[in-house]
């Protein structure tokens, strides 16, 4: 299963590395931007995903996670901002390379806005 869309409506996410441009390594082994499947650059941002507990509840431990974004989310998104992921999905992967096995979920969004702010909908919502 791929792009498994996901609720993160009762998590506080917090920037800990502002949004960057994706890169990876070429052939050569120089680091070029990344692109989606249409050409266009895709960028990253690392967040620290933590679950807001209910009321009487113990605060659970929170999470860094590493976000591809689909738009490019602008300025202003920096060290420490809250915010919300717009459409957000995760694809488990499984990469096996020289009789080694690396295997996770891949987080992904369209976009990010200011928690402060309504998350734009998607026309698909």
């Amino acid at each position: 299963m791929q792009n498994i869309r996901v609720d993160l409506g009762n998590y506080k996410l917090t920037v800990v590395e502002p949004p960057a441009p994706k890169m990876k390594q070429g052939d050569g082994g120089q680091w070029i931007p990344a692109v989606d499947r249409d050409g266009r650059p895709v960028f990253t941002v690392a967040l620290f995903a933590k679950v807001v507990p209910a009321a009487g509840e113990r605060p659970q431990k929170g999470e860094e996670i590493s976000v591809t974004l689909i738009d490019d989310p602008g300025a202003g998104v920096d060290e420490g901002a809250r915010v919300v992921l717009i459409n957000p999905t995760i694809s488990p992967y499984r990469i096996e390379n020289a009789g080694r096995v690396t295997a996770g979920i891949a987080f992904r969004a369209q976009s990010l806005a200011p928690a402060s702010a309504p998350a734009p909908r998607s026309k698909d919502q």
